[in-house]
């Protein structure tokens, strides 16, 4: 899991804060890079390059839950305001990473990816059950959508 945790913050440090693109990469592989990094920025509070992974529109929307909470974001404004304590006072993450990609659809411009996130860290273990929508926008994909649910 090390492994796989290292290869998220490889993606993000290759990645900077533009687009996850490398020639040659396909669709789906730009996509799970892209969500990838996303993951990886949010743990280490890098919110220049979390930011960048997001389509920052006013139908974006954020949506986690758990055994003890649930909480939604709906629009971007909405998102960058709610995650700015987080981004400012939140410590990184050691935690190791790991995704298994259930499903990846591509329609033309959009993307529809349903995985299970595994993030093991000091404190615990948690497996989420996520669901991300992306739209290709200026040839790069981007995030406007996000559900975790924590799985029991």
């Amino acid at each position: 899991m090390k492994f796989q945790f290292r290869y998220v913050v490889l993606l993000t440090l290759l990645a900077g804060s533009g687009p996850a693109l490398t020639y040659g990469q396909s669709d789906v592989e730009q996509i799970k890079a892209v969500i990838a990094r996303e993951t990886s920025s949010y743990m280490n509070v890098d919110y220049k390059s979390w930011a960048a992974t997001w389509l920052q529109v006013p139908y974006a929307f954020w949506a986690y839950s758990d055994n003890e909470t649930s909480r939604v974001l709906e629009s971007w404004n909405t998102m960058n305001q709610s995650f700015a304590d987080y981004f400012k006072n939140s410590k990184p993450s050691l935690g190791e990473i790991t995704n298994d990609w259930i499903e990846i659809r591509v329609y033309e411009t959009g993307a529809f990816v349903r995985f299970n996130q595994k993030v093991v860290d000091d404190f615990d273990t948690q497996v989420t059950s996520q669901v991300r929508v992306l739209e290709k926008k200026d040839g790069a994909w981007k995030i406007v959508c996000m559900k975790a649910a924590a799985k029991n």
